[in-house]
């Protein structure tokens, strides 16, 4: 397998475990605060990042330099998973995979903001055509609801977290001075654990965690290790192998692997008109592997030039 086909099954699976979020979350999202479950999925991940930091390139003093990045990244990061679990409260996972597509389009808005970086035109036209596709599940193929901007109260919620997510992406290399990517994460990680155990607290301590029910559990593991330090390691082996507009394509994938989970947890089949906005998605996705591979190919031709 070519390293570009090795990015690419990497990224295929990083679409698949980040759908296993929703489907699973909005299992346990009513079963337990999701300040709380946050907290000790932000431990999980951190002890298993820092792990993989110290097997591989160690946990350098320099690294500890300006801890308030990693508290403002850590936040950030905090907002998005409790918003995105609240909202799964009453969202529908497909629909909150939908939201989840549009944070392209605003990560495109943030690094402009932050970074002055500029969008292909085609690269444009494809986040357009993503969020169409994208408001297409979030409103259910409902043109009457469409025209209302009759919007779930969890689709809004998680809309905010995603918004903080899309913040996420370009603040990293705003705030990043060379640290090694598994190494800022894990700094990332422990912040994110230290600000939310301090403001659940109150209900860490109430929580009776001996009656919880197994699903919590199973989605507490899960979102920690898979869809959390798994995605990382996969996210981390594509960059180096794939152009950052092919990366960031896979997000596309989201509200089809959903749907698969969807249907192999037993849960109803959505609509067949719901599939329509799906369809729009993975065009978008297409598009922008192919502005990918253009974007490639011309800074090739620069390097030769």
């Amino acid at each position: 397998m070519t390293p570009g086909r090795q990015g690419h099954a990497a990224m295929l699976a990083f679409s698949a475990l980040v759908a296993g979020s929703f489907s699973l979350g909005a299992l346990a999202a009513n079963e337990i605060d999701p300040a709380v479950l946050n907290a000790v999925r932000f431990v999980l991940a951190a002890l298993v990042i820092g792990v993989a930091a110290l097997a591989t390139t160690g946990l350098p003093r320099s690294a500890a330099q300006a801890p308030w990045r990693y508290i403002i990244l850590g936040g950030v990061f905090a907002i998005y998973f409790v918003l995105m679990f609240e909202g799964l409260k009453t969202a529908p996972p497909v629909s909150a995979a939908a939201v989840f597509t549009l944070t392209p389009v605003l990560a495109a808005g943030f690094g402009w903001l932050l970074l002055r970086q500029i969008t292909t035109r085609r690269m444009a036209l494809a986040l357009a055509i993503g969020a169409i596709g994208a408001l297409w599940v979030i409103f259910r193929a409902d043109l009457a609801a469409l025209r209302a901007f009759e919007v779930g109260r969890g689709e809004a919620v998680y809309f905010v977290g995603c918004i903080a997510h899309a913040a996420y992406t370009p603040l990293v290399r705003k705030l990043n001075r060379g640290e090694p990517a598994v190494v800022f994460t894990f700094g990332t990680l422990v912040a994110g654990a230290l600000l939310l155990t301090v403001y659940a607290a109150p209900d860490i301590i109430a929580t009776d965690w001996s009656a919880l029910p197994p699903i919590v559990w199973v989605t507490l593991i899960y979102v920690a290790i898979f869809a959390s330090a798994a995605t990382f390691v996969l996210v981390q082996f594509a960059t180096l192998r794939l152009p950052s507009a092919k990366v960031m394509a896979y997000t596309y994938l989201t509200p089809s692997w959903v749907i698969l989970w969807e249907i192999a947890l037993g849960n109803p089949v959505p609509g067949a008109l719901i599939f329509g906005g799906v369809a729009i998605t993975i065009l978008a996705l297409l598009m922008l592997l192919r502005d990918g591979a253009e974007m490639q190919t011309e800074q090739k031709l620069r390097g030769t030039g």
